[in-house]
């Protein structure tokens, strides 16, 4: 039994397999740096952690010398999704372990809109090959706002109860769903209720500002986190009401900031806290790191690097029970160790995850075999016929010279869109651009059942000045095909192509593609490393730049425009969304 075996290493009957000497303990159990710290390894796990650890060396043990260096327990994200790396599982662990990460939370509710069950399970399958620890979560609200979309796929109670047996599932994800919690919807209660019984965390999404009944109710209901917060008072509400609040720092989403006042400026306990990424694109994970760049920020923030550590570790394993597991440099656990030089300014040197030296000076030391994907992964993009520029005309049946239109308002940074109002023109009996600089048409078009459905609308924040369009098949959560521009044959152009590529995303400027990534999973993930991954993604930011956006992430912006669970509006496959009330409303709401 591995307990025999640890006690044996401990007392020196056993040698271990690897031995950590001489480094600086971050002993976030109890908040002390302790010095003169050795660790004894054995079977993955650690036998030992105290002032000399050599009755556990033999002949056979491996030694690294920290040299005095921080002892620092692998880096936790309690909150993300693969797919919005647009690489696959395997390919995201590659890029995140050199950066200390050792273990991942993962809501693949993504490629569930898109395949359902078994393209949870597909995920399923690749997290438990991997090197670090990758825990699955399964998808709660598929579709994420049932009535008001139309997904590839859609997931029952019956299927959360299924998943709930399988290995690597530690959860439910997300509850997007949060008008059903309130409304004491029977699907969203019976996929709680289930989740509950097996023992499991409920992960929480509550995106609206209320804070009054509808959020104590919604916190009645059973989500036990939230990374949804942008204020300080909805860090302090979900703490007090039994939540964890996650602060997240992704690479559009920054809400750490905007929150972490709860924890410096009002003194709430930070044990109750967890950082997380959501959402971090292939470029950020390649450039800039994954949980290291979050403890970086959150560091600059204000918090105490202590504090940050606990909250990218030990906070997070207990949140999902595996505090026996990982989260601390502690007897029994797996032997997840990152030595670091500087606290304040976090990189890990060298990473050992499950007992394995697998990451130094941020180069993969390890090999990772790519994961084999089926045919039927590959092929998802399915369209009635090609798409032409009539198809994003808005027409109007109006006499007047201009109409009053509702406009889809992006906020740079956050999630949530502004409902925004604009007079525009009609020429030759549809809505014209021409003498409203910033809008520009956004197109949702269908692509899971070749049904033909098209939905053209509004978007002004995108900073457009040139002729130009940008199409994705990332669509959160739907993901049916997005595409925004302010020439309709350019918007074509872009739809066509991810149609012929079998997903992506794609710029078009003067009838030119400047920009593309293609993601042929699920027309989510590309099956290519990291990097090169990240090189296309960072020519679709150059592509978005060549056409006048400025915007922070603009791609990520976009792919979250059909995600009818965020205000206050969004595009769906049914038409135009006041999130705040859960109604469809007109484009053009009327003529002068």
């Amino acid at each position: 039994m591995l307990s025999q075996t640890l006690v044996n290493v401990t007392m020196g009957r056993s040698p271990a397999d690897l031995v950590i000497k001489n480094g600086q303990w971050v002993c976030v159990q109890t908040g002390e740096i302790i010095p003169n710290t050795d660790i004894a390894i054995v079977q993955g796990h650690i036998a030992f952690v105290g002032a000399n650890a050599d009755h556990t060396i033999g002949m056979q043990t491996q030694v690294i010398d920290a040299g005095g260096r921080f002892l620092v327990p692998g880096l936790l994200d309690g909150h993300m999704h693969v797919e919005s790396g647009m690489v696959t599982v395997t390919e995201f662990v590659r890029a995140v372990a050199p950066h200390g990460t050792t273990g991942i939370f993962v809501d693949p509710h993504e490629i569930a809109n898109v395949f359902g069950l078994k393209g949870v399970k597909l995920m399923v399958d690749e997290a438990a090959s991997q090197p670090i620890h990758v825990w699955v979560q399964m998808p709660s609200c598929v579709p994420s706002a049932p009535g008001m979309e139309t997904p590839g796929a859609a997931i029952s109670p019956a299927d959360v109860a299924e998943a709930m047996t399988w290995p690597g599932i530690i959860g439910l994800g997300e509850m997007m769903n949060f008008p059903g919690v309130v409304a004491a919807d029977e699907k969203m209660h019976a996929e709680m209720h289930t989740t509950r019984h097996a023992g499991k965390t409920i992960g929480g999404h509550y995106p609206t500002p209320d804070l009054g009944l509808a959020f104590h109710a919604y916190a009645a209901g059973g989500p036990e986190d939230d990374h949804e917060g942008t204020r300080i008072d909805d860090a302090v509400a979900r703490a007090r009401q039994g939540m964890k609040p996650m602060l997240r720092y992704g690479s559009a989403w920054h809400d750490v900031v905007s929150q972490v006042g709860a924890i410096t400026e009002r003194g709430l306990d930070p044990r109750r806290f967890i950082l997380c990424t959501d959402d971090s694109h292939a470029a950020t994970l390649a450039f800039d790191g994954h949980m290291d760049r979050v403890l970086r920020h959150a560091i600059a923030a204000g918090l105490p690097p202590m504090t940050a550590i606990q909250m990218a570790s030990i906070n997070t394993a207990e949140h999902f029970g595996l505090s026996r597991e990982m989260g601390m440099l502690a007897p029994g656990r797996w032997a997840d160790v990152l030595i670091v030089d500087n606290l304040n300014d976090f990189r890990a040197q060298t990473v050992i995850a499950k007992g394995n030296l697998v990451a130094r000076d941020e180069r993969l030391l390890v090999e990772v075999s790519a994961y084999p994907y089926p045919a039927w992964a590959m092929n998802s993009v399915k369209l009635r016929q090609a798409i032409t520029s009539d198809d994003f005309k808005l027409k109007v049946n109006s006499g007047s010279a201009s109409v009053s239109c509702n406009v889809i308002g992006v906020i740079e940074n956050q999630a949530p869109t502004h409902h925004l109002k604009f007079d525009l023109p009609v020429v030759n009996g549809a809505i014209s651009l021409a003498g409203a600089p910033g809008v520009a048409k956004i197109a949702l078009v269908e692509r899971h059942r070749a049904t033909g459905g098209i939905q053209v609308a509004l978007v002004s924040g995108f900073g457009f000045t040139e002729k130009c369009a940008v199409a994705t098949t990332v669509a959160h959560d739907c993901h049916h095909m997005l595409i925004t521009g302010t020439d309709e044959a350019c918007m074509a152009l872009a739809a066509n192509r991810l149609a012929e590529t079998g997903g992506g995303q794609v710029v078009v400027k003067d009838g030119e593609i400047i920009g593309e990534v293609q993601l042929p999973i699920a027309g989510l993930m590309s099956n290519e490393p990291v990097d090169k991954v990240a090189r296309q993604a960072a020519s679709v930011l150059d592509g978005f730049k060549a056409c006048g956006s400025m915007l922070n992430s603009p791609n990520m912006q976009l792919a979250l425009l059909a995600l009818v669970v965020i205000p206050e509006l969004r595009i769906t496959d049914k038409g135009l969304v006041d999130v705040t009330k859960f109604a469809f409303i007109p484009v053009v709401e009327s003529g002068e």
